[in-house]
């Protein structure tokens, strides 16, 4: 991940500052060295040069290459949810397929598409959840050849091993006390990560390693943006991202955002001119973040 998030927006990465972050991040340089090899046998990075004076450059074939951004457009709901801004119409959507063992791979790449895009399983082949995902379950069923297998439907009645209340339905499907934790890991990240580097620990420990002489090169703003964006993405990825009256109040995700988008502009300011896309890319997708954050949930609907 190191390699991929310090990324600049011309598709190279810097050997120095690769070695000299991944270090503040507990790497050894023989870590760092197979990592570089690994993917450049991969195909993803050119590299020129060595050790700490080569550029790697992503290849064409890698493209974008990955940047551990969740979908900018989820993130971007994320945060609008936080604002108030999403209200829930109390529909739930529910998704039915069947296929058959010979479509195995087909039948697994739909489950998968379903629980990554937040609905949870009620019984077997059938799936729910508060948000509108349909354009995008019918869109990826069609692409795996598999349309007439789904069903879709819509209802505001639903009941689940004999809970029917919204929120109780919600605690009984998805996993809240893990997700909540994951989230109050990433808000005291954040909060660290946004401390002056002056020898204590920030983000991931980093600025223990920095021997308290500031951050004159920016690697320590750089070490701890990457120790947020993994933690942002482990925060963000398992959740399925439930409209704000099916969640426990107060609910450490929107607090958790916040303080990451507070911290990401901080660490912009101090890192490098000129440093990793993996800033614009934040901050394009919490540019809807509020500056005040709504903790307590909209009132319970019907």
């Amino acid at each position: 991940m190191v390699v991929h998030a310090l990324v600049r927006e011309d598709g190279t990465v810097e050997g120095g500052e690769l070695y000299r972050v991944a270090g503040l991040l507990g790497m050894t340089d023989q870590q760092v060295r197979l990592c570089v090899k690994r993917l450049a046998a991969e195909g993803r990075f050119t590299v020129q040069g060595r050790g700490r004076r080569a550029v790697l450059r992503l290849s064409g074939a890698a493209g974008a290459g990955p940047v551990h951004v969740p979908e900018v457009d989820f993130v971007r709901h994320a945060y609008r949810q936080d604002a108030g801004l999403e209200p829930w119409d109390g529909t739930w959507h529910a998704f039915a397929f069947a296929v058959p063992e010979s479509a195995r791979a087909a039948r697994d790449a739909l489950r998968d598409a379903l629980t990554g895009l937040g609905a949870a399983p009620v019984q077997g082949g059938l799936y729910v959840t508060p948000n509108a995902i349909g354009p995008y379950v019918r869109a990826r069923a069609a692409e795996l050849g598999v349309p007439e297998a789904l069903t879709c439907l819509t209802t505001r009645d639903l009941e689940v091993g004999g809970a029917a209340d919204p929120a109780a339905v919600a605690a009984r499907l998805w996993p809240l006390p893990a997700i909540a934790a994951r989230y109050e890991a990433l808000h005291a990240l954040a909060a660290a990560a946004g401390a002056p580097p002056a020898g204590a620990a920030g983000a991931g420990g980093v600025g223990a390693r920095d021997g308290g002489a500031g951050d004159p090169d920016g690697a320590v703003a750089l070490a701890r943006a990457v120790a947020l964006a993994a933690a942002f993405s482990d925060a963000m990825l398992p959740d399925p991202l439930l409209p704000p009256e099916l969640l426990p109040a107060p609910w450490p995700g929107t607090a958790a955002r916040a303080a990451a988008a507070a911290a990401w502009g901080r660490l912009r300011e101090a890192a490098p001119a000129g440093g990793p896309r993996l800033f614009r890319l934040y901050a394009e997708a919490s540019e809807a973040a509020p500056r005040s954050p709504r903790t307590d949930p909209a009132p319970k609907s019907g």
